[in-house]
């Protein structure tokens, strides 16, 4: 971490900085947007965290024997669970359906924590997810499953039916192209489409229309949850946050009446996240390069992104697509999908004591950069591969690959070591020609001499 004088130095001009800084556009429609603050529920985070690696926010799922048999037997219990949890993996959960069964459902995990140098990080964004065709919820397995469950164990069926229902009906418009970004965006909208907003009983038939695209998405690190006024890319998830984070729930609920026995365990969910704090970087720093990058981070980032230490400030502030100028198809896919955010603000989501609604908006919010060492690859849709093509959007690869079998970090340069390809090569290689996988924009670090750059980078490390 930085040292005392670094602090006081970097908190003192960033005061300055939030007060006088005048890079940006002077144009009412290039304006940053301030975000109020909204009350949020807090609880007993030993409790939040019993509850999210074995609690049964979802009740329907895979048979316990049949998963066992088609899964195999997980050795490294990363959370150090007990009972029939012991041998899943990290990212499902055994629990108990409606009807007695055990069956085995995918939890929050399975999106918001990575194995990263034999650790589990929770709170880190999966990227090494894999979306893409066949790889998660399969509907050819599901209507397999359903025909030999209904055959062989009518109970058990019984158990899985609301998983393997839905698993039919979505799935199939779920893949992304290319692995390591993510499609929960594009699952929240499917699930909607499908639910009735003031009983959440389900309908195979979807009530709204879809848009073909489907837009990746980076998972942010839920460790900068605690900072923020309002959730996801555009900022746009507005009020209790904790609505929000059940919003998962909507793969399996059978009725409102299932979903507030949920929400009673999720002010102790929030409660645990907001206790995350990002890992330490592991590796030596150049100290006097941290204090030099520390004074170009308050003149060159903070009025967006913040200012760090102990007087440490965020703006809350969204940047319009006018300045960003990031690929904008995620705000105006979902997030400005009238049907999907008309369904979420007349549903159970916005209602009671502490509801929470959704506000789109045309552009992104500047994120705090707690932790961002670790976050690679960056941007909304994990275009880029490392902190040195966010600050020099030259050096930024149009095709790029890495391994997922054998991932290795740069720790220098901040990000997953890459290869860059001649072209486009399968789910296996970045195309950032795709619709909504665009890594342009975000120009704010090309004038930085190269020993800035550097300078700048050295002191992320520390946050």
């Amino acid at each position: 971490m930085t040292d005392m004088k670094t602090i006081v130095v970097v908190s003192a001009m960033a005061l300055v900085c939030f007060a006088f800084s005048k890079s940006m556009k002077e144009l009412p429609e290039n304006k940053p947007v301030y975000i109020p603050p909204s009350a949020q529920r807090s609880g007993d985070a030993t409790a939040g965290y019993v509850y999210l690696t074995t609690g049964d926010y979802l009740k329907s799922g895979i048979p316990y024997g049949y998963f066992k048999l088609g899964f195999g037997r997980n050795s490294t219990n990363y959370l150090q669970r007990e009972g029939l949890n012991k041998d899943i993996s990290y990212e499902y959960t055994a629990v108990r359906a409606a009807n007695g069964e055990t069956v085995v459902a995918p939890n929050c995990l399975q999106c918001h924590a990575q194995v990263f140098d034999n650790k589990l990080i929770i709170g880190l964004g999966n990227s090494m997810i894999d979306f893409t065709s066949g790889q998660k919820l399969d509907p050819k397995n599901a209507v397999l499953a359903e025909q030999l469950l209904k055959k062989t164990d009518p109970k058990k069926f019984e158990a899985a039916e609301p998983f393997l229902k839905v698993v039919k009906a979505i799935s199939a418009q779920l893949y992304t192209q290319v692995r390591g970004v993510n499609a929960a965006d594009r699952l929240a909208a499917l699930l909607v489409a499908h639910r009735d907003p003031a009983t959440f009983k389900w309908n195979d038939s979807a009530s709204m229309d879809i848009p073909e695209q489907i837009i990746p998405t980076d998972v942010p690190a839920w460790w900068m949850l605690k900072k923020k006024h309002s959730m996801f890319y555009n900022g746009f998830g507005r009020g209790d946050f904790g609505r929000f984070l059940m919003a998962s729930n909507l793969l399996t609920v059978n009725d409102t009446a299932e979903s507030r026995e949920v929400d009673s365990h999720i002010s102790n969910v929030l409660a645990y996240i907001n206790t995350l704090q990002p890992p330490p970087y592991p590796l030596a720093v150049d100290r006097q390069l941290v204090r030099q990058g520390g004074i170009l981070y308050v003149q060159k980032c903070s009025k967006c992104h913040g200012s760090n230490g102990r007087d440490g400030q965020y703006p809350n502030l969204l940047i319009p697509e006018g300045v960003i100028q990031t690929d904008s198809l995620l705000f105006q896919s979902n997030y400005q999908n009238p049907q999907f955010v008309n369904w979420f603000n007349n549903s159970w989501f916005a209602s009671g004591d502490h509801p929470a609604r959704l506000e789109p908006y045309s552009g992104y919010i500047a994120p705090p950069l707690d932790g961002i060492w670790i976050t690679a690859p960056y941007f909304h849709n994990g275009s880029v591969p490392d902190l040195e093509g966010v600050l020099n959007s030259r050096v930024r690869p149009r095709y790029w690959s890495r391994d997922f079998d054998n991932p290795e970090y740069d720790y220098q340069h901040l990000g997953w070591k890459y290869t860059t390809q001649k072209g486009p090569g399968g789910k296996t290689v970045y195309n950032t020609d795709l619709p909504g996988y665009g890594n342009y924009g975000h120009y704010f670090g090309d004038d930085l001499k190269e020993k800035e750059r550097k300078a700048i980078i050295e002191y992320l490390k520390t946050l």
